[in-house]
């Protein structure tokens, strides 16, 4: 333990990120582990959305500081970045209803969210303005590469192996820190099974796809994302909304679908996502899954062809509850985002756990 750190992050993803540089920010001396050689794991397989007017309580107020930090830091670490908003479409009564009663953004016709984007059928709208977009495959890998430049340290292709207060075990050799934050995702049951298990943290799989764009310009989130996402899952309109899907469309609860669009900078436009969870995630995906997510793209965007690029799998914590905080000793966090909505929050919640650290 030649160099002592004032913080060691275990884990390169946009949580481990963020906490490298909220301690950045306050002066601290800062190295970052992780076992891959790149950055390829949740924080590169998601929508790339900011959506900050979907969620109350907690992760409202986490979304609203990862939003201010995502535009401080795009034009310093120089990824792209917009800040289009978000359109939440309504296509029948009960989705209308759910709107209606959340009473997020600018409410809008069906006639109106028709004129904006290229789909069929709707009925209501919402249009959501704060809301800001990355491109996950690049945002992420480029602010490492600026936290880099400031002077944190990265060890790739680094194991953490175990930790105690002042020492972080790893791969090749002994890190002493002041502080340790294990930012490893669903993986905290690796090192501590024992704060898996009291949180209910199992893994969550999801199918997901790339397709050539629609000229969508906008975050869409449809009537199954309401279900998900608490300002709208809170409301009394959402269970007359959930038993429609049982009785209509029950495979969408079966999947857990949350069919919803974004397009990235080169115009395609990534199509998602079913979710499964349990301890251990297959890798053998289901076909079937990625022909109901085309079959409801298709249909959405009025008959139009979709010619699918890519297919993957996602793998990300899930828990009852949206976050793991947890403190197994002194100056050592366990941290996680448990709901999928890690770009959307990470960055908050990071500077929240640095701010207390120190």
């Amino acid at each position: 333990m030649t160099d002592r750190y004032d913080l060691a992050v275990v884990g390169a993803g946009i949580v481990g990120l963020g906490h490298a540089a909220a301690a950045m920010e306050r002066g601290l001396k800062v190295v970052v582990v992780d076992r891959a050689t790149a950055i390829t794991g949740a924080t590169v397989r998601n929508f790339g959305h900011i959506g900050t007017s979907a969620h109350v309580g907690e992760a409202r107020e986490y979304a609203e500081r990862a939003r201010e930090l995502w535009l401080r830091y795009a034009p310093r670490a120089g990824f792209w970045l917009r800040e289009p908003g978000t359109l939440v479409v309504a296509r029948t009564e009960e989705e209308r209803a759910v709107l209606a009663e959340a009473a997020e953004g600018v409410a809008l016709s069906g006639e109106d969210v028709m004129h904006r984007v290229p789909i069929t059928g709707a009925v209501a709208g919402a249009y959501l303005p704060r809301d800001v977009q990355v491109d996950p495959r690049s945002a992420a890998p480029a602010l490492a590469g600026y936290l880099q430049r400031r002077g944190v340290e990265f060890r790739w292709r680094t194991a953490a192996l175990g930790v105690e207060p002042g020492a972080l075990h790893t791969s090749r050799g002994e890190i002493a820190a002041s502080a340790i934050v294990l930012a490893v995702n669903v993986d905290v049951d690796h090192l501590f099974p024992e704060i898996a298990e009291e949180h209910g943290i199992v893994r969550c799989g999801l199918d997901m796809m790339l397709a050539d764009g629609v000229g969508l310009g906008i975050p869409l989130l449809t009537g199954s994302s309401m279900l998900r996402y608490s300002a709208f899952a809170r409301t009394d309109a959402a269970a007359a909304l959930r038993r429609r899907f049982e009785a209509e469309a029950p495979e969408m609860l079966s999947r857990d679908v949350n069919q919803m669009y974004t397009e990235r900078p080169d115009g395609t436009l990534v199509i998602g996502d079913t979710h499964y969870r349990g301890t251990t995630i297959t890798p053998f995906q289901d076909e079937a899954a990625f022909e109901l997510l085309a079959r409801l793209a298709r249909e959405l965007f009025d008959g139009k062809a979709i010619r699918i690029r890519q297919r993957w799998q996602g793998v990300y914590a899930s828990a009852p509850r949206d976050f793991l905080r947890a403190a197994p000793m002194d100056g050592v966090r366990v941290v996680s985002v448990t709901t999928g909505i890690g770009m959307t929050t990470g960055l908050g919640l990071a500077e929240s756990v640095v701010a207390e650290l120190f």
